[in-house]
């Protein structure tokens, strides 16, 4: 079975005194990476660039809306992803409790379409 792990988290954190900088959190997320893949388990992931980087395509009533940013103001913003294959939601909800966040954050475990 194929998850999708989508890793939300405050973008703000960053910029707090003490915090986890992006650097060692992107070193962190890239040695699980690597062990994921080395089990032969990751299928796919990226990180992605902060929320102010977004544009949001909005369809209401057959009409197109552009919004700069995420459509949704939140507090946390989604920050990427994996892509796994595993057995059971069971072993993907552990490997998602290893994932890394530089304070407080959120892992939305989602199965995957299967089109066979």
């Amino acid at each position: 079975m194929q998850y999708a792990l989508l890793l939300y988290e405050n973008e703000a954190v960053y910029a707090e005194e003490g915090a986890m900088s992006l650097e060692a959190i992107i070193a962190a997320h890239g040695a699980l990476a690597a062990e994921l893949a080395e089990q032969g388990v990751l299928r796919g992931g990226q990180g992605l660039k902060s929320a102010d980087t977004a544009t949001t395509l909005r369809k209401a009533r057959g009409v197109d809306t552009l919004h700069d940013g995420p459509y949704a103001e939140a507090r946390e913003q989604l920050g990427g992803f994996y892509v796994i294959e595993v057995p059971d939601l069971d072993a993907a909800l552990a490997i998602a409790k290893r994932i890394p966040f530089a304070g407080d954050g959120a892992v939305e475990v989602r199965p995957i379409i299967d089109e066979d």
